[in-house]
Order: structure tokens, then sequence, then C-alpha cells
């Protein structure tokens, strides 16, 4: 349900005793959810699952399949047209589905199976956790901290935090599908401190881009920006404790 109005403030305006006051110790943490905590499956895997599901397989066994369907979704991607709908498409799940749809109708092997495709794009086990995703959200637990996900999402995240097991390490979701805002909108962070109950000022957002996780500036909060890359391994969130402690 798209929320119009919050109960929290759409700016933070620190009072002059806070802003003469000591900073505060860290008390939560709000991380990004894709490409911070959770990556998607690689490419290869979700074509795979999609070729299974539509009896495309076969396709996917040419020599230099992937990589020319790789190219393709790069080549649409660029395309004005496709380009536009990609503009606030985690909004809301139906201009999510659309703008994947519009994307991948230019992509010879999805053209036809979009909602297949949708399907496992979306699957439970689609989204997984970098290696040091749990250690680092259990660390956090174990010393007190409240944490939260702030993401901009087309759909409800929680069905991968499930999958993994780790949804009873996470005290609250703000997703942008959800609310009808995306980061950096002030809206978005404020009321995860809100549903946390911590002070913006002892609040410390984690995520992989510095214009909208650092948005989170803004109104308060500390913000820490991973570097923006896809990673197979552990994702750094390690350098996380080294800050709240």
């Amino acid at each position: 349900m798209i929320h119009a109005l919050f109960e929290t403030p759409s700016a933070y305006r620190p009072t002059a005793a806070e802003m003469a006051a000591p900073v505060p110790r860290v008390e939560a943490v709000l991380f990004d959810f894709s490409n911070t905590i959770f990556q998607m499956i690689d490419l290869e895997t979700w074509l795979r699952r999609v070729g299974g599901a539509c009896d495309r397989g076969a396709m996917l066994e040419e020599a230099g399949a992937v990589a020319e369907i790789s190219r393709q979704l790069l080549d649409a991607f660029r395309l004005p047209a496709v380009a536009a709908l990609q503009e606030g498409r985690d909004l809301s799940p139906e201009r999510h589905r659309l703008a994947m749809r519009g994307w991948w109708g230019h992509v010879d092997f999805l053209r036809g199976v979009e909602e297949m495709a949708y399907r496992e794009l979306t699957a439970p086990d689609a989204w997984l956790p970098y290696p040091d995703t749990e250690p680092t959200l259990r660390a956090l637990r174990a010393r007190g901290l409240r944490i939260g996900i702030v993401s901009d999402f087309a759909w409800d995240l929680r069905v991968h935090l499930a999958h993994s097991r780790l949804e009873d390490l996470v005290d609250a979701c703000v997703i942008s599908c959800e609310v009808g805002r995306e980061k950096p909108d002030p809206q978005l962070f404020l009321k995860a401190c809100a549903d946390l109950g911590t002070d913006p000022r002892a609040t410390l957002m984690v995520g992989d881009n510095p214009v909208r996780d650092g948005g989170a500036t803004a109104c308060g909060l500390r913000a820490y920006i991973l570097p923006a890359e896809q990673r197979t391994g552990e994702r750094g969130l390690a350098e996380v404790l080294r800050l709240v402690t």
C-alpha cells in the first residue's frame, strides 16, 4: 500500500543544543538491499532458469549465446525509450514490470517469455546474501544495535530475507514500492528511524550509491558508501563494525 503522508518530518532540523552536543554513538544501522547486502544470481544462472521454464534452454548451449544475450541487454538498455521506462520503476510493482517488459522485448532470447523471466527475477532464491552479510548483521545484533533496510525495490524483499533465514535479524524495512517514494527522499530514511525508534543522528546508512544512499546525510544520518562494484566474494561489510565501535 502506498502511503501519501508520514508522521515523520520531511527534513531534519537539529536544535542548537543538539548541534553543540557531542555526536551520539550509533544505535542503529540502515542498509540498502541490492548490491549492498544481497545480490541477484548471476546472469547465466538466471538465463538458464528462464530457459528451463520456457523450453528455450537449448538456445543457451550455442557457442557465445550468453555473451550475445548480455550484449543485447546492454544495447537495449541504452535505447531512449527503454531508458525512459526505467525512471521511477521502483515506485510500484506495476511500473517495474512494465519497465522490464519494455527492456526484455528487445532481446531475442527473452522476447515472448517476459512473464516467465520476471517470475525468475523475483523468485525467493533469485537474490542471495553476500558471504559477509549474515556475520555482520549478527555482530551488530550482538552489540545491541537496531537494524533496518531502506531500499528502492519493486516487490517485497522480505521474501528473500526469509529464504536466507535472515528476517529475524532485520527490525524494519522501508521499501520504495510500499511508500511510493525513492531515495534520496528524506522520508524513507526518517521513516526507517521512526520505525526503529532511533534518533537520525544516531543512525548509520550503508549503501553503494553516493547520491541515493548518501542522501541520508541531508536528514541527519551518517552514511558509509561501499564501492559500486559487482562482487562475487565478501562485500566489505565488516568495516561497518569498526564504524559503530
